[in-house]
C-alpha cells in the first residue's frame, strides 16, 4: 500500500539534529517524492525558522513548504497546547498540483479586484480546488484580505488561521518555502485531489430564527420588529438553569447562510460573538454587519454540542477515504472546553485512523460555511484530502 503522506509532531525545543533525522526518517517512509509540506511552530523557533526550514527542504526534499508560528500544535491523533515543538506533514500524492504565492498589506491595500489576484498568482478559479492560508494578524487585515479572496475565487474553500506569537508580544511568523515572509501565504491546490471541508462552530440555536428588521453596521436594533436586547434577555429567560449558568461569556449570534431553508439547524449559521448589549436603546453589537431581511437566531456555546457536532461532520465524511489533513483549531477549545487533551485532533484520529495530519491552535480559524469562507473564532477547521488520481 503506498504511502502519500506522513506527519510527525516533536515536543521540545530546537535541536538541528533532532529535526534532520526526523525528516529524513519521514522522507523514507513516503512513496514517491514529496509535492508540499506544511510544518508549524511554536514561538521559540522564530530564530531558528530559517534553519528549520532549510533542513525539511534540504533533507525532505520538499520543493513547496508553507506554514506559521502558533502558541499550541496539532499533529496525528496529538494536540500540545503548551511547550516548544514543531508540527509536519509532507505529501506525495501523484497528481497533486500546489502553488504558494505570498502577499503583503500593500498588495491588499491597493483593492484592484479580482483580476489583480488571478494574475498575481497565475491562478483562475477553476485552476484550484482549495486554498490554505495562513496570515500574520499584526501585519495583514484579515477581513479586507479574506473579501477580496471570497471574490477573487468564488466558491473555492479557504482553510487556514492566524500565526500566534508569545502572548503579549505583537509579533508572529509565516513560512514560504525556506524564508518567513511579512503578511501572509496562500497555497493552492489542485489536479488529482478533492478537500472536503470540517467545519465544527461549537454551538447550538436557541430560541427561533428571526429576520433582521433594523440594523445599523453592526448594531442589531431590531429582530422580527422587536428590539435585539429584548428578544435575547426573552430566549435567556427560556434556558434552564444549567444553561443560564452556562451561558455566561458563551452567548453569540448566528447569521443564517442561506435565506431559502424552510428549516433552520446547527451548521446554518455563521456563528459571530456578541460584543456589547443596551437595554435602554434595545440595540446589541455583534462582531459582524447583518443586513436587513437576513435570518438570525442566538446560539449558545457548549462543550457538548461542540463534540457532537465535530462528530457528526465526521461521520458524514467516512467514505472519502482521505490520506492526509490539515487541522487548525481555536484556543478557547481544546482542554477549557472539553476538560481533556487530543479532543478535536483524537476525534478525527477515531475516524480515520493514523491519518497523517498537521496543523495549529491560533486565535482566529479560516474556513468555508456555505458557498464562502470567513474567519472564525472557537471553531475546528479541518480540510481533509483525499486522491482523485486514476492509473
Amino acid at each position: 500500500m503506498p504511502t502519500f503522506a506522513v506527519s510527525r509532531l516533536v515536543s521540545g525545543p530546537y535541536d538541528e539534529a533532532i529535526v534532520r533525522d526526523t525528516v529524513i526518517e519521514l522522507r523514507q517512509q513516503l512513496t514517491g517524492k514529496p509535492v508540499f509540506g506544511l510544518v508549524f511552530v511554536t514561538p521559540d523557533y522564530a530564530e531558528k525558522a530559517n534553519d528549520l526550514l532549510e533542513l525539511i527542504r534540504v533533507y525532505g526534499h520538499v520543493p513547496t513548504l508553507v506554514g506559521c508560528s502558533g502558541t499550541g500544535l496539532v499533529g496525528c491523533g496529538q494536540e500540545q497546547e503548551e511547550g516548544s515543538g514543531f508540527s509536519l506533514v509532507m505529501i506525495s500524492a501523484p497528481g497533486t498540483r500546489v502553488k504558494a504565492f505570498s502577499f503583503t498589506q500593500e498588495m491588499i491595500e491597493g483593492n484592484f479586484g479580482a483580476g489583480y489576484w488571478h494574475e498575481k498568482t497565475q491562478l483562475k478559479p477553476a485552476d484550484v480546488k482549495a486554498w490554505f492560508v495562513f496570515l500574520n494578524p499584526f501585519t495583514v487585515d484579515k477581513d479586507a484580505w479574506l473579501k477580496q479572496w471570497n471574490l477573487a475565487y468564488p466558491h473555492v474553500p479557504i482553510f487556514g488561521g492566524l500565526a500566534g506569537g508569545v502572548p503579549g508580544d505583537p509579533e508572529a511568523w509565516v513560512f514560504c518555502d525556506d524564508h518567513t515572509v511579512p503578511g501572509g501565504v496562500a497555497l493552492a491546490l489542485g489536479g488529482d485531489i478533492a478537500v472536503h471541508p470540517v467545519v465544527a462552530q461549537g454551538c447550538k440555536p436557541i430560541g427561533e430564527p428571526l429576520t433582521v428588521t433594523q440594523a445599523d453596521r453592526n448594531i442589531l436594533l431590531t429582530l422580527g420588529s422587536r428590539p435585539a436586547y429584548e428578544v435575547l434577555c426573552d430566549v435567556y429567560k427560556e434556558l434552564s438553569d444549567a444553561e443560564r449558568e452556562q451561558a455566561r461569556g458563551h452567548l453569540f449570534a448566528g447569521i443564517a447562510v442561506s435565506e431559502y431553508l424552510e428549516e433552520y439547524k446547527r451548521g446554518d449559521f455563521l456563528v459571530r460573538n456578541i460584543i456589547g448589549a443596551d437595554q435602554k436603546s434595545g440595540a446589541v453589537a455583534i462582531n459582524a454587519v447583518p443586513r436587513v431581511g437576513q435570518t438570525l437566531q442566538y446560539q449558545l456555546r457548549d462543550s457538548r454540542v461542540a463534540s457532537d457536532e465535530l462528530k457528526r461532520l465526521l461521520r458524514g465524511l467516512a467514505a472519502t477515504a482521505p490520506f492526509a489533513g490539515l487541522l487548525c483549531t481555536c484556543n478557547g477549545r481544546g482542554r477549557g472546553l472539553f476538560g481533556s487533551l487530543n479532543h478535536d485532533a483524537g476525534m478525527v484520529n477515531e475516524f480515520f485512523p493514523g491519518l497523517p495530519m498537521a496543523g495549529l491552535f491560533a486565535n482566529i480559524q479560516i474556513g468555508p460555511v456555505g458557498d464562502f469562507s470567513f474567519a472564525h473564532g472557537y471553531t475546528a477547521s479541518i480540510a481533509l484530502i483525499s486522491s482523485t488520481f486514476s492509473a
